[in-house]
């Protein structure tokens, strides 16, 4: 009977997973999975499976979460409560394998399959050689570029085209420093400190940067250009 009780809790959960239009779903669901029908839910999809029991409830730092296994990815349903989602970003990273996406919280266990969905565009922001794990809400611009492949690649192409040319070693070098400048807040002296360089140095870079994207890093417009082209060659090249 226990292991009845649990096949169907799995194809509830499938189901849900799947975003199935049937009005009565979520209330079968709560039945057979234990769950209050109404309830913040979260949704984790992992690129590499972690093992585990499937589907299994299970609790681990006050969080309720069951996990599914597929050919080549995990998701991770978790019943958070009172808890943000924060909670639930620590607990994957320390016992689940990178890289993964979490989708937004849904009211609801009907919001499952809408959340598993925007929890896959976030997995899809992970670039190449990564194990990082993100919240879609962290991701927004380069989810937009992920769900847009075409335009992405168009935008590299455009922006980064001459930057592509070049070999390489000198590639990845002006690429880092783009990164450093921009994590820094547009500050070149934390930037040369970040990479053990002088001030000038990172200031020549840009400038030879703009030179070849045609694009100056002090107008807003050009500057958005330049910080969405980088989220999609990121995405779509190696590691540096």
């Amino acid at each position: 009977m226990r292991r009845r009780s649990d096949e169907r809790g799995r194809a509830l959960l499938d189901a849900l997973l799947e975003g199935r239009p049937d009005p009565g779903l979520a209330a079968r669901a709560a039945s057979g999975l234990d769950l209050p029908e109404q309830g913040r839910y979260a949704v984790a999809v992992l690129r590499a499976g972690g093992g585990g029991p499937a589907a299994v409830a299970m609790e681990a730092e006050g969080l309720r979460f069951f996990r599914r296994e597929r050919a080549d990815r995990e998701v991770v349903v978790v019943a958070l409560g009172d808890r943000d989602q924060a909670a639930l970003t620590a607990l994957l990273v320390r016992c689940c394998q990178g890289p993964g996406g979490i989708g937004p919280v849904a009211d609801g266990l009907a919001g499952l399959g809408a959340a598993r969905r925007l929890a896959e565009v976030a997995l899809l922001t992970c670039p190449p050689g990564t194990t990082e794990i993100v919240r879609l809400e962290e991701r927004l611009p380069a989810a937009l570029l992920v769900s847009q492949p075409e335009l992405a690649a168009r935008l590299v192409t455009d922006v980064f085209g001459p930057l592509l040319a070049l070999a390489p070693a000198d590639r990845a070098l002006l690429v880092r420093t783009l990164e450093a400048w921009l994590e820094c807040g547009g500050s070149a002296g934390r930037a040369a400190g970040r990479l053990y360089c002088h001030r000038n140095t990172v200031l020549n870079r840009l400038r030879r940067l703009e030179r070849l994207t045609s694009r100056s890093l002090s107008r807003p417009r050009e500057l958005i250009e330049m910080m969405l082209a980088l989220d999609a060659f990121r995405m779509t090249a190696p590691q540096l």
